[in-house]
């Protein structure tokens, strides 16, 4: 099985949040990687917290939907798809 996953990355002394999505066949060990900053991409922020993940029976169409979820609408489908978790973010 492969998974197409949404991390939540801050960077506290930055101000800078943002999306990171990957896909990968081990979430548990790519999630701990990330995790400590082995990784490039994600390795300058200090929080990192995965918050959406789906699962494909296929490597090809696990990398689809992660190049889907990277364009405008792909983007626009993760504010939707993730909106109530957002707003009770707000509110804290």
């Amino acid at each position: 099985m492969y998974f197409t996953y949404i991390l939540r990355c801050i960077d506290d002394k930055r101000l800078r949040k943002k999306f990171y999505v990957g896909t990968t066949n081990d979430l548990k060990t790519r999630l701990k990687a990330h995790k400590t900053r082995s990784v490039r991409t994600t390795k300058s922020f200090n929080i990192i917290e995965l918050v959406y993940f789906e699962g494909c029976l296929n490597k090809t169409d696990a990398l689809r939907r992660e190049h889907q979820l990277k364009t405008g609408f792909g983007r626009g489908y993760i504010k939707r798809r993730l909106e109530n978790y957002l707003n009770t973010l707000l509110r804290d």
